[in-house]
């Protein structure tokens, strides 16, 4: 009987950061810390491909930003 592996992720997601926009509020810092952070005063690191489960995370901090300087999108679409 063939087994099938469930436990693998799914597709990653692609999210990406217009850092000519951002402005260092830090507000996708506090909607997603586990996949945001702020080092000094504007330094932005950020997962650029989180896993399909973080998509609420994600969502949260890209309708945060009050520059509109977050994408999330899925790769297979």
């Amino acid at each position: 009987m063939p087994t099938t592996d469930d436990s693998r992720d799914p597709t990653p997601l692609r999210v990406s950061v217009d850092l000519n926009l951002c402005q260092a509020y830090a507000q996708c810092c506090y909607a997603a810390p586990r996949h945001f952070r702020l080092i000094g005063r504007e330094a932005l690191f950020y997962d650029p491909a989180p896993s399909a489960d973080a998509r609420a995370d994600m969502e949260r901090a890209r309708i945060s930003c009050p520059v509109q300087a977050i994408r999330v999108e899925d790769p297979d679409v």
